[in-house]
């Protein structure tokens, strides 16, 4: 990849859509090593009214139930409604991005989500994305790590970036209705359009930072035993993961209103989950424990205390 950065827009959007598809690769091929047994199914699907994409979906493998990492280029005109939700001036409108959601078999492995994008509606554009992770039961360590991998990657373009995208990350994957985050959070931005040449190179490093903040987390999870109690559990959580992408998820009212493919914007969706009335874990149990553990926290002061403590 080369390292100057076009700061014409028409190069810098096919720039980015290189990189999404490169992108897309790479992680592809490195969930499979890790599965072992999963291969991605990819298909190509045309938009009406312009551009397409390339989805992949890993179902029924040995660590994943279902792996979705689905790129997309897709252009033409908003509808004049959504067209006042978005910077910028005039229906014309560019996306490019790639948007993964990854479901474990096993509830000791937490699913995970990241989308990296960019758009332009006229003669603006910006830059979007981020990643978090969502345990289903409580390992302090696997926290610390994905949020230190995305913090390193952050801060080589700015100690100021990892705390404003971590908050923002905090604000935005939390269900409103439960009164709870879906997760333990990551990274989170959007419509990031101030100097967009340095912008380019943050938003290219924390999509490239991905697979190293969590790969090593299934590495180290994915042999734990578990039973039926653990996956009824695993199950039950998903369901915030479907209640949280129908009602918030910005890429989800995105791709449906500018007429996407709906089996790649649902993809994010397990393959299975269930909804228990009136549930409530066992008190003392590692499934009330995640109720506790799942709140906006500062988990690299909380690990640099403990270490200090030890």
């Amino acid at each position: 990849m080369a390292s100057s950065v076009p700061t014409d827009l028409d190069q810098l959007a096919a720039r980015a859509a290189d990189d999404v598809s490169a992108l897309q690769q790479r992680i592809c091929t490195a969930l499979e090593d890790i599965d072992g047994v999963g291969r991605f199914r990819f298909d190509l699907w045309e938009r009406p009214g312009g551009g397409g994409g390339r989805s992949g979906v890993l179902a029924e493998g040995a660590v994943f139930e279902k792996a979705g990492v689905n790129i997309s280029t897709v252009f033409g005109e908003l509808e004049e409604e959504f067209a006042k939700s978005l910077p910028g001036d005039g229906l014309h409108f560019y996306a490019t991005g790639i948007s993964l959601v990854l479901h474990p078999r096993s509830p000791m492995v937490p699913a995970t989500h990241a989308n990296f994008r960019f758009l332009r509606r006229g003669n603006v554009a910006w830059f979007g994305g981020g990643a978090d992770l969502t345990p289903y039961y409580p390992f302090h360590e696997d926290a610390v790590h994905f949020h230190r991998t995305l913090k390193e990657a952050c801060d080589r373009h700015g100690t100021d970036l990892y705390p404003r995208f971590k908050a923002w990350c905090d604000e935005y994957f939390f269900l409103k209705h439960r009164g709870e985050t879906r997760g333990v959070g990551g990274i989170f931005f959007d419509y990031l359009q101030d100097d967009l040449p340095r912008t380019y190179a943050f938003w290219r490093d924390v999509g490239e930072a991905f697979l190293p903040a969590y790969v090593p987390i299934v590495q180290r999870r994915r042999n734990l035993p578990y039973g039926e109690r653990e996956r009824r559990f695993q199950l039950y959580r998903r369901g915030r993961y479907v209640e949280f992408n129908l009602l918030y998820d910005r890429g989800t009212v995105f791709g449906l209103r500018t007429a996407g493919r709906v089996e790649s914007i649902l993809m994010s969706l397990p393959p299975l989950v269930r909804w228990d009335y009136g549930y409530v874990p066992e008190p003392g149990s590692r499934e009330a424990e995640l109720m506790d553990f799942l709140r906006p926290r500062d988990w690299l002061a909380e690990a640099a205390q403990g270490a200090q403590g030890a």
